[in-house]
């Protein structure tokens, strides 16, 4: 089969790779439909990642049509579509079978696409292990591109909102304004939040962001603003989308008494400098850490099959997979509006 393959820095190829297969009897093989270019999939384009591995297949965000399941597979049938969480677990544990995948008890790869250890699904077919468990039926009146987004990018931003205790009467600033950063917000003034900034660079992003009813800042003036919109109170929750040190600094500088911070922007620096005077002097609560995609499914299937969410607004780009490469120089450079990319083998 055809496959995007990690070959180096910034060096993506469309190439033949070895057809998934049942390696497991607990496994199932996927025809995929549609796959997704994630934010934290940049993180191995620029040859970020901790682990010194190429030739693999990356991308960690689909949906496809069951082809093949292993002897042990009794929920999922050949022919059923299905979204892949991109979240992996064993199935069988007590953390797993609660939801929290990030917690699993038995050593499996936790994310689709990271290395060679667990292929990823920016291909023509991909194998899922414990397939009843990490691959859910279609549900009804989700469209492609909403299940897209449901396989990692509004879970994680709803993880983010709710690590940020973001509530009824709250203050919200969200620092980012990608597909993630763009939920965020509009997930923020669903759980109730009274206000909401949004922060980020781009202006096209920030009016985005205003179109959604928050007020949207750029980075350089945000805090002034912020503390004369509060009368110096700052923010109650805060959600940062990047990952970078400078964004998660201004996080915390944001940040108001006893107010929660969610770091959800992928950082993979070993080490930083942390303004622990400031996060204790505020009584500040920090939260952060990968989405475990499956916890959240139950809350956020009825929100978009009812437009109580609506994250398919946030798709601008879709591409062959055979154009893959062009697709990830052209969302690296967040090129013509780019926000979400789906590639279409």
């Amino acid at each position: 089969m055809k496959a995007l393959i990690y070959a180096g820095p910034r060096d993506v190829r469309y190439e033949d790779m070895a057809d998934p297969r049942i390696e497991d009897d607990r496994d199932i093989v996927v025809k995929i439909e549609r796959c997704g270019i994630c934010g934290s999939d940049l993180h191995i384009y620029h040859g970020d990642q901790l682990r010194d591995d190429v030739g693999f297949c990356i991308g960690h965000e689909a949906i496809g049509e069951v082809v093949e399941t292993g002897r042990a597979v009794t929920r999922l049938k050949t022919g059923d579509k299905v979204l892949i969480p991109a979240s992996v677990g064993c199935g069988a544990c007590r953390y797993c079978l609660a939801g929290n995948v990030m917690q699993c008890r038995n050593e499996v790869e936790i994310c689709y696409g990271l290395s060679r250890a667990l292929q990823g699904c920016q291909a023509e077919g991909m194998r899922v292990p414990a397939g009843d468990f990490n691959a859910l039926p279609m549900p009804d009146g989700i469209t492609p591109d909403q299940a897209i987004t449901l396989t990692d990018n509004l879970p994680t931003a709803w993880f983010g909102c709710r690590n940020a205790d973001v509530g009824p009467g709250r203050t919200v600033a969200v620092i980012g304004l990608g597909a993630i950063g763009l939920m965020a917000v509009e997930a923020s003034f669903l759980l109730g939040a009274t206000r909401v900034f949004a922060i980020d660079p781009i202006a096209e992003r920030r009016a985005i962001a205003e179109g959604l009813g928050a007020t949207a800042l750029s980075p350089d003036d945000a805090a002034n603003v912020i503390r004369d919109a509060t009368d110096g109170r700052m923010i109650d929750s805060v959600v940062e989308a990047v990952g970078k040190e400078a964004t998660i600094a201004m996080a915390i500088r944001l940040a108001g008494k006893r107010a929660s911070v969610s770091v959800i922007g992928v950082n993979m620096s070993r080490r930083m400098d942390f303004p622990m005077a400031r996060v204790f002097a505020n009584g500040l609560t920090l939260r952060s850490g990968m989405c475990s995609v499956s916890e959240h499914l139950g809350e956020l299937v009825p929100l978009v099959q009812h437009g109580r969410l609506r994250p398919e607004r946030y798709v601008t780009d879709a591409m062959p997979l055979a154009e893959g490469a062009a697709a990830y120089a052209r969302f690296d450079a967040r090129a013509g509006g780019t926000l979400k990319t789906v590639l279409l083998p």
